[in-house]
């Protein structure tokens, strides 16, 4: 069993976190991953920063008035925490989708060109995640047990029980710190090894875009299974999350998507993009 405190020093006035770090981390590997990939071919590399500015700011807006819907507390928007990951993902989607219009580049290729470094920044997000003790699993007793005591929010008994409706042993003391499952790094691990597939399939052969529909089916499958051992209070229909739900949908959308774009020829890039540096 392993206990682990949040990564946080002063630069300053500045309060600089672990998830800050690795977040801004996920968000520079993947531009890089994309202008690797500009460069290979020969494509107008200026593009990268584009996508990776546009999601930077789509995807915390997204993110947090994700959090602030599911919670009803307009005061999070302000704060520091409560950043939900599909709201980020809608969001961040959605602000890189406009600037390819602004670009006038098709949507088709701003979707291949960004699907493996969805997968590798989200995976070093989830880092971040664990350097600070969110997003944890369901206790356990397992060898892969982590206890989080200044986590968002402790892993004590208490928090178990009134924030996540979730049994613990009986006459435990509230204040006892439990070891939960380290459901952030089993997410790093699965979306690690979907990048490492999509990096390697980028290569292949297939309609543009469809490399996209792949990273949802990958992105979602994985977020259902882990959220089974997730702590989580915005369960539905028995055992199922919300989050769930959204992972049903992106499987299905990322399916059709690579059923109807994977048999067809390449597009083409439009003139922004094969203007190359």
């Amino acid at each position: 069993m392993t206990t682990v405190y949040p990564l946080v020093f002063k630069l300053g006035p500045l309060e600089i976190t672990g998830y800050g770090i690795m977040m801004m981390a996920g968000f520079m590997l993947g531009g890089w991953l994309i202008d690797l990939e500009l460069k290979r071919r020969g494509l107008r590399t200026e593009y990268a920063a584009d996508i990776t500015v546009a999601a930077v700011i789509g995807g915390v807006l997204g993110a947090k008035i994700w959090y602030v819907v599911l919670t009803q507390d307009l005061s999070s928007l302000f704060s520091r925490g409560g950043l939900v990951w599909y709201g980020g993902f809608i969001g961040g989607v959605t602000a890189v989708w406009i600037n390819g219009l602004r670009r006038k580049v098709p949507t088709r290729w701003t979707a291949q060109l960004a699907a493996p470094a969805l997968a590798a920044a989200y995976a070093i997000g989830r880092v971040g995640c664990f350097m600070v003790g969110d997003d944890y699993g369901r206790p356990t007793s397992g060898p892969l047990g982590v206890q989080f005591p200044q986590g968002l929010p402790p892993s004590t008994a208490g928090n178990m029980t009134t924030l996540f409706h979730l049994p613990v042993g009986p006459g435990t003391d509230p204040s006892t710190v439990l070891a939960v499952h380290p459901t952030q790094l089993y997410e790093v691990g699965l979306m690690f090894l979907a990048f490492m597939a999509l990096w390697r399939l980028r290569r292949s052969s297939g309609g543009t875009g469809w490399l996209f529909g792949l990273y949802l089916v990958f992105a979602g499958t994985e977020r259902f299974a882990v959220e089974f051992l997730r702590a989580k209070d915005d369960r539905f229909l028995g055992a199922f999350t919300v989050a769930q739900l959204a992972s049903v949908v992106l499987v299905v959308v990322g399916t059709i998507v690579v059923l109807r774009l994977k048999g067809q020829a390449e597009i083409s890039p439009g003139a922004y993009l094969s203007q190359s540096n």
